[in-house]
């Protein structure tokens, strides 16, 4: 029996979700996560594919770890927690080339790639997804260059360091760039706030409404009481 499981390297923890796939297969849970856990030690803060070959007949299991999603290692070498929920809008992070081929050679045999150029091509595709710029431009424009030859010298000579001088200058980019597109998103949100203020102000009144008389500001007078009599006339006199 096989079961497939996606855990956090070398935390995989109790839970309800995982008592639910280990059931129906009767093995124990605690040396389950103690091996998981061994096994994963060196992916720590990432989400890895396992997949345990369980025996059913001893009970015996073999833990078999595969390499982490494109984008769990994208968020790890870039050093983010998730992508940009906005990506034509806000960027998460930018990447050099040279780590897009480090990421590329990690998963080539994964991504069942012809070779790594074509495997570059692959992570750029998952650097669109989460919103992240490659060589301070968009992952697209990257994967047309890198189809024109631009890298090829990187990807031939299998590239995989940056330089720390580069590194700084992809940032300084990056920090100018995120600066001003969350102002854009924040001028954005106030006008549409002002707009729907606009418009709850504009509405006009709720069918059945009463309609208020008198000047602006003003509170509408009381009606008078029975036999009270009218504005600006005396009261009438008690006959004897």
């Amino acid at each position: 029996m096989q079961i497939k499981l996606l855990v956090e390297g070398g935390a995989m923890q109790p839970g309800p979700a995982l008592s639910q796939k280990l059931g129906p297969a009767g093995i124990n849970l605690g040396q389950v996560i103690s091996k998981v856990n061994d096994a994963t030690k060196d992916f720590k803060g990432l989400k890895v594919p396992v997949e345990l070959d369980v025996d059913m007949s001893t009970k015996d299991f073999d833990v078999m770890v595969f390499s982490p999603p494109v984008s769990e290692l994208l968020k790890k070498e870039l050093g983010i927690e998730k992508g940009s929920g906005m990506q034509l809008k806000e960027n998460a992070a930018n990447a050099s080339i040279e780590q897009i081929i480090s990421i590329a050679k990690q998963k080539m045999q994964n991504l069942l790639a012809k070779d790594l150029k074509a495997a570059v091509k692959s992570v750029l595709g998952t650097c669109t997804s989460l919103g992240v710029l490659v060589e301070n431009k968009s992952a697209v424009e990257a994967g047309r260059e890198v189809d024109e030859g631009k890298y090829d010298s990187e990807i031939q000579s299998e590239k995989t360091e940056t330089s720390p001088e580069k590194k700084a200058k992809l940032q300084r980019y990056f920090n100018e760039l995120h600066g001003k597109q969350e102002k854009q998103i924040q001028e954005e949100e106030a006008a549409k706030a002002a707009e729907a203020e606009a418009t709850a102000a504009a509405a006009p009144a709720e069918p059945g409404a009463p309609a208020v008389e008198g000047a602006p500001g003003e509170a509408p007078a009381a009606p008078a009481e029975p036999g009270a009599p009218a504005e600006g006339e005396k009261p009438a006199e008690n006959n004897k």
